[in-house]
C-alpha cells in the first residue's frame, strides 16, 4: 500500500451535551471528499481520540466507514496506553473493514526504545492490514527511533511513519537508510514542501479537516513537478498553519469548520473554547486562506 494524497484527521462534533453529533459528521465527510480528501483517519489527536470512551471510537470507526462507502481510503487511529488496548482497537478497525492504522506512541509512559519496538511488533503481529507508525515527540515525549524502525524491517505490514518531530534531518536521514522500504509521510505541517521536494506523496493534517482544498493544491502542484505553483499555495496556507501551531490547534480547526457552516460544537472538556481574541485573529487568517 502506498499513500498518496491529502489525509483529514477528521473532528470530532459534538452536541452541547458533548455527545457525538453524527449528522453533521455525515456532512462534514461528504464536503471533505468532494473538496479533495484522499482519505480520512478518525481517531487522531484533532479528533479528540483521548476524550472518547471505547464505546464511542468502535461506533465512529463505523460510522465513518458506513458514511464513505469505500470511496476515500480509511486509516483508523488506534493508539491508546496500553499495547492490549491498541491491539483490540486495531483488530475491530480491521474487522469493520478499515484499509490500515495509524499508531502512535503510547502516551505518558514514555517508554524505551526496547519498550517501544515491542510494543509495535506486538500491534503489528495482530492485524494483517497496513500500519503507518507517528512520531510526534512533542506531544508524546518519545521518539520512535532508528532503532525501532530497524527491529521492523522484517513486518511488512508496517508501511512507514508520520513524521511530526520538526526535524527535516529526519526526513534526510530516513531516506538514506530505509530508501523505498518505508514510506515518509508528512505530519510537520509548516514543513509540508520540504517533505514534498524529497519525495513524500501524502500528507496527514490536522488542519485538513477545515482547509482541504488549500491542502490538496500544494500536494497536488508538487505531485506534478510544479514546485513554483505549490510554493505559492503553501505560501497563502502558512499563515493559518502557523497559527494553529501556536496554540489551542484542535479549538481552531473545529472554528474553522464552524466558519464553513459544520457545526460541530466545542472541543469536549478539559479543552475549553477559544478566548475572544484568539479566536477573533484565527478567524481572520482563516478567511484570507
Amino acid at each position: 500500500m502506498h499513500l498518496t494524497g491529502i489525509y483529514a484527521p477528521i473532528v470530532t462534533p459534538f452536541h452541547a451535551d458533548e455527545t457525538i453529533n453524527y449528522p453533521v459528521l455525515a456532512d462534514l465527510i461528504e464536503f471533505l471528499i468532494e473538496n479533495g480528501i484522499s482519505g480520512l483517519v478518525p481517531g487522531g489527536t484533532t479528533g479528540e481520540v483521548y476524550a472518547l470512551s471505547e464505546a464511542e471510537r468502535l461506533e465512529l470507526f463505523q460510522f465513518v466507514k458506513e458514511q464513505v462507502k469505500g470511496r476515500v481510503t480509511l486509516i483508523a487511529g488506534t493508539n491508546s496506553g496500553a499495547t492490549r488496548d491498541v491491539i483490540r482497537y486495531s483488530q475491530a478497525a480491521e474487522t469493520i473493514g478499515y484499509d490500515a492504522l495509524m499508531v502512535a506512541v503510547p502516551p505518558y509512559s514514555r517508554p524505551t526504545q526496547r519498550e517501544l519496538l515491542a510494543h509495535y511488533r506486538a500491534v503489528a503481529q495482530s492485524v494483517s492490514i497496513p500500519i503507518t507508525l507517528y512520531n510526534f515527540p512533542w506531544r508524546a515525549g518519545t521518539e520512535v527511533g532508528y532503532d525501532v524502525l530497524d527491529g521492523l524491517l522484517d513486518l511488512p505490514n508496517v508501511i512507514g511513519i508520520k513524521e511530526a518531530s520538526g526535524e527535516m534531518s529526519r526526513v534526510y536521514e530516513f531516506r538514506l537508510r530505509y530508501g523505498e522500504r518505508y514510506q515518509m509521510i508528512c505530519g510537520s505541517d509548516d514543513q509540508a514542501l520540504d517533505y514534498f521536494l524529497w519525495g513524500t506523496t501524502a500528507w496527514i493534517g490536522g488542519a485538513a479537516s477545515c482547509a482541504p482544498r488549500q491542502h490538496a493544491a500544494v500536494l497536488e502542484a508538487a505531485l506534478q513537478g510544479n514546485f513554483s505553483a505549490a510554493r505559492a499555495a503553501m505560501q497563502k496556507l502558512l499563515p493559518l498553519i502557523r497559527n494553529l501551531e501556536s496554540g489551542g490547534y484542535t479549538q481552531k480547526v473545529k472554528r474553522g469548520c464552524e466558519l464553513l457552516g459544520f457545526a460541530v460544537g466545542a472541543p469536549r472538556r478539559p479543552l475549553l473554547p477559544l478566548p475572544a481574541a484568539d479566536r477573533a485573529e484565527f478567524e481572520q487568517i482563516f478567511k484570507s486562506i
